[in-house]
């Protein structure tokens, strides 16, 4: 009963979905107070319809309810708890639907907290907002329904798939849609703004925090599921240029141009056009991201559909969105009225060059993915394009990019002066060949691109430091009242400072584990010792063990520094028994920012196992500089400014008699 309710309340939610897609935008252009006035409640109501549906399918996954073909498919009874949860969107039919609900759910965010936008612009937009919504429930109810029946009931199920059954898993699609579904919302503000002409300032004011918030969870979504991938595949890697995660990386590189762009457009009422597009293909990346991994057209461990009727109706889905908003934007761009003027070597010059070099890298990532595809498609001949091509066109983009992140903060708007910003840089300068030499000095001449790497990324952090310093002028007032500016210092410019420091972080860990990183591939039995890096690794044998759900070998071993045991490593070979698939588990040891890695690979005679270790030095600042840059726009979002969105006018007093005497 309640999986029936659930699928009756999805319906319920298509047919909502269609009146607001339609009588809200015909308010808006109307200028109908009644209709704008449905808007708000339906997009709440759908919220609470899309959520009774998917308890409901959560229900079945709890009670282990087998009539239920996706329970049937994707869970176990034995399964543990989390995974039972996790197995909920660990497959087609229910990440669809937890992307159906993180959509709606922005759509009830701006309906609830959105009074401070015009009442015609919210109601276009939550209607833009019911067209996807109405699209990717048809899709669920046509194509992908999690709540198919089977006559008769199973005893037992499938079981998830065997990698999937990981902590990373359960947190990383969840924080990957909100990242990916909230860029809807941007572009259903820009599409809306484009049908009412309606594109000025104070529309960036309003699109720059739901931006952010995607942005935020698409910044930990990506770095949740590279530590993932790091640790449960055994491969010993944090990025593979894998098409599925690319998929996700591109619209973290647009959604990162279009906040830039939006604060040019905000402060100085420039880039406007520029900016809408950003808006829409921001969005529509990320919809090319839901077809590549929902249409079958690729094969990967993120990839769950390959039914070719689901990739023929969300390929249409993509004509339809990413093809109508651009013959909207093509129609209603032309009679957009420019925006403020500004010299190149200034603040807005400075963010325009950001989005030049950050949309070339979308755009070779973008080449990279879709041209073996696009070839297949053609001619029948497969190609792969892996890291030597990422490697010789994002690399040589993000270089000038870097070097000149620390400059846009301290130039001036309008009007900036290069020489007296090189001056106030000049310490971070200072700092980052500082950081080369000691980066020779301890590595050697070996790996020269290496230490100049280093230097970039501690040029980007000393900068985002020096930024805030300028801003609040400490040298020049005094400490006391310097520390007084810095707490009167806005949000967004704490945010801005946090998230480029993590750049720097982030710049800093890639660097370190790739150019310094210490591999050992061997075959080792009991008692047989290895050195790495300053540890000695002794093999004392493979155990075998039982878990809930699956056996596994595992292999301990023994770490010590200088004679002295500083730790037990345990990585194991698993096999689970109700889909009889192996995993490798990898056992980890860190060591401040550095890590030890051991993976097993196949068993040989006499007790002997193949043994992958690695040292990466630094390899967690990857991860950390990516969790600094989402707290710096979280930090962004705290800012008042943006929370309140964009100021109204005040209106003229009226004199009192007295005051006019």
């Amino acid at each position: 009963m309640i999986v029936e309710l659930g699928h009756y309340a999805l319906v319920l939610a298509f047919a909502l979905s269609l009146i607001q897609s339609v009588l809200p935008m015909v308010g808006a252009v109307r200028e109908d107070s009644r209709l704008m006035a449905i808007a708000p409640p339906v997009s709440v109501a759908l919220f609470v319809l899309v959520a009774l549906s998917f308890a409901a399918l959560t229900a079945a996954y709890l009670s282990s309810d087998f009539s239920v073909v996706n329970v049937w498919e994707n869970s176990h009874s034995a399964k543990p708890l989390i995974y039972k949860i996790s197995g909920v969107w660990g497959n087609h039919e229910g990440s669809v639907l937890l992307w159906v609900l993180i959509l709606v759910f922005f759509g009830a965010l701006v309906g609830f907290f959105g009074t401070n936008i015009p009442a015609s612009l919210r109601a276009a937009t939550l209607a833009v907002q019911s067209w996807v919504t109405a699209g990717f429930i048809l899709f669920i109810l046509a194509t992908s329904n999690p709540f198919n029946r089977i006559a008769e009931a199973p005893l037992e199920g499938n079981g998830l798939n065997p990698i999937l059954q990981d902590i990373g898993l359960a947190i990383h699609p969840p924080l990957l849609y909100v990242g990916y579904v909230g860029f809807s919302i941007t572009f259903s503000f820009a599409v809306a703004a484009l049908i009412l002409g309606r594109l000025d300032a104070a529309w960036a004011r309003w699109v720059r925090p739901w931006t952010l918030l995607a942005w935020v969870f698409l910044t930990a979504g990506i770095a949740m599921g590279s530590y993932w991938a790091y640790y449960e595949l055994g491969w010993g890697g944090w990025w593979f240029w894998d098409p599925v995660e690319n998929a996700s990386f591109m619209p973290w590189l647009a959604g990162t141009a279009l906040l830039h762009s939006a604060i040019v457009m905000e402060k100085r009422d420039a880039l406007k056009v520029w900016t809408v597009l950003l808006a829409i293909f921001t969005f529509s990346l990320s919809l090319l991201g839901t077809f590549l991994v929902r249409s079958g057209v690729l094969t990967s461990v993120h990839a769950f559909a390959t039914d070719p009727e689901r990739g023929v109706f969300i390929l249409v889905l993509l004509c339809l969105f990413i093809g109508g908003s651009l013959t909207l934007y093509a129609w209603r761009a032309p009679m957009l009225k420019q925006g403020g003027l500004f010299a190149p070597i200034s603040r807005e010059g400075a963010l325009v060059l950001n989005n030049l070099f950050l949309t070339a890298a979308t755009v070779a990532v973008f080449v990279g993915t879709l041209y073996p595809l696009a070839l297949d498609v053609i001619t029948g001949e497969k190609i792969s394009v892996g890291a030597p091509f990422f490697n010789l066109t994002f690399g040589p983009l993000m270089i000038p990019l870097l070097i000149a992140v620390p400059f846009g903060p301290v130039l001036a708007w309008k009007r900036g002066d290069l020489l007296a910003a090189s001056q106030r840089l000049y310490a971070a300068f200072g700092i980052a060949i500082l950081a080369c030499l000691f980066t020779l000095w301890l590595w050697g001449f070996e790996r020269v691109m290496a230490p100049l790497g280093v230097g970039l990324a501690v040029w980007v952090m000393t900068g985002a430091m020096v930024e805030i310093l300028t801003r609040v002028k400490l040298f020049e007032v005094g400490l006391s009242r310097g520390f007084a500016r810095l707490k009167g210092l806005p949000g967004s410019a704490w945010g801005t400072s946090i998230a480029h420091f993590g750049v720097g972080v982030t710049v800093l860990g890639i660097v370190t584990a790739s150019a310094f990183q210490e591999e050992r591939i061997l075959t080792m039995k009991p008692g047989d010792n290895v050195e790495l890096s300053g540890y000695e690794l002794t093999f004392d044998g493979v155990v075998p063990r039982k878990g809930p759900n699956y056996r596994e070998d595992v292999g301990h071993f023994t770490v010590r520094t200088g004679g002295t045991i500083v730790e037990k490593m345990e990585p194991s070979k698993r096999l689970y028994t109700a889909r009889q698939m192996p995993t490798t588990e990898a056992a980890i040891m860190t060591s401040w920012f550095s890590q030890l890695y051991l993976s097993l690979g196949e068993g040989r005679d006499n007790g002997a196992v193949d043994v992958r270790v690695y040292f990466k030095p630094l390899v967690t600042l990857i991860w950390i500089g990516c969790m600094i840059m989402a707290f710096g726009g979280l930090v962004s979002i705290a800012d008042r400014r943006l929370r309140v969105g964009a100021p109204k006018p005040a209106r003229r007093a009226t004199p009192s008699p007295q005051a006019a005497e």
